[in-house]
């Protein structure tokens, strides 16, 4: 029962998150954007307008697996983005370009979370494993089963730190972008809206990613009686 008092939110926050984010993509790529421009050039403009000239665009395999890498400075777009002239794809296309401008500008979180990424693989490795060993052992090795928990349960806080992080960084791109593509001439100020709801819709997988992490490292702090326990 605790374990779906925790669970039970995030799970329902998530799938509402996913299936909105399918469903609105879903919608306005099939919306061809008024002056027909590709994301990828709506992408390229955008980097001009800005003067950033160090930033490379690639075409990627895979659905909605577009993103911006700083260590390369290189910006990914999907293939069913990269030629599309849908208002989906070039919201799309210009929320990475915000990572880009964040990158350009010195965002303090984009640059926190960049250089958490090492310590966040390790413990989404780890943290984990410890966890289930440590719930399996404490019971007949007490103080090696508690141990492991503590030591799993630390290393997921710094997953869910990732997760917190990730929140104004994604929430910040996309502020970028929805302010730059009708003043950069991409979209007419009709459009703005609609290509603005495919990227509220991707936050939303965001957010949930975020409670589920919370509302996990909660479940376990409560195993271990450091939060809700007297």
């Amino acid at each position: 029962m605790a374990y779906l008092i925790y669970f039970l939110p995030a799970l329902v926050l998530s799938c509402i998150a996913s299936f909105t984010v399918r469903t609105r993509f879903k919608k306005y790529n099939r919306v061809a954007s008024t002056n027909q421009i590709r994301a990828v050039d709506a992408a390229q403009r955008l980097l001009d307008v800005n003067n950033i000239v160090d930033v490379r665009i690639e075409s990627v395999r895979g659905y909605l697996s577009d993103h911006y890498d700083p260590r390369t400075k290189t910006l990914r777009l999907s293939e069913p983005v990269y030629h599309s002239t849908s208002l989906a794809a070039i919201g799309v296309a210009c929320h990475e370009v915000g990572h880009a401008l964040q990158h350009a500008k010195g965002y303090a979180p984009l640059q926190l979370r960049s250089n958490l990424v090492p310590l966040t693989s390790l413990a989404s490795r780890l943290g984990m494993p410890l966890i289930l060993g440590g719930a399996a052992f404490v019971s007949t090795a007490p103080l090696l089963g508690r141990g492991a928990l503590l030591a799993g349960v630390a290393l997921f806080g710094l997953t869910v730190l990732f997760a917190l992080i990730t929140l104004p960084v994604e929430w910040d791109a996309s502020a970028r972008a929805k302010k730059q593509m009708v003043s950069a001439g991409i979209l007419d100020k009709r459009e703005e809206d609609d290509a603005g709801k495919v990227l509220n819709a991707a936050f939303l997988t965001y957010l949930g990613a975020a409670v589920g992490s919370i509302m996990t490292l909660l479940y376990y702090l409560n195993r271990l009686g450091l939060i809700g326990r007297r």
